[in-house]
């Protein structure tokens, strides 16, 4: 890669990124349906999901999205915690939903995180 081109510079990124993105997405709302999964792939959606989530957070998210992809991290992840599961009929399905797409979001998080403290770090 020539100097001071990033991962999401290169040709393909956007495509590669939004591919991920719906892949993540689908994978995570089968993966926590119940019994649509065998355990076997049940065990490996969560690796798969976080790389997937890492894809996501190097190539889709842009300065100006950092913000408010951040937020919505933290508002499903309150989702995740806030006794969705409580619910009646549909709490125990949305549980899993949700706990497989954390998997996936987090990762992406985790890297725009560590992008927009290397920005903030770089101006100063």
């Amino acid at each position: 890669m020539a100097k001071g081109k990033t991962i999401a510079d290169f040709k393909h990124a956007e495509k590669v990124g939004t591919f991920s993105f719906f892949l993540g997405i689908a994978l995570a709302v089968i993966a926590g349906l119940p019994g649509s999964v065998p355990t076997a792939t049940a065990t490996m959606a969560p690796l798969i999901l976080t790389i997937f989530g890492l894809i996501v957070g190097f190539l889709n998210i842009n300065e100006d999205e950092v913000r408010s992809f951040l937020i919505a991290t933290i508002a499903l992840l309150v989702v995740m915690r806030g006794g969705i599961e409580e619910l009646p009929i549909i709490g125990a399905y949305l549980v899993d939903i949700v706990r497989y797409i954390s998997f996936f979001v987090s990762a992406a998080a985790l890297v725009v995180a560590l992008k927009a403290i290397h920005d903030i770090a770089k101006t100063r």
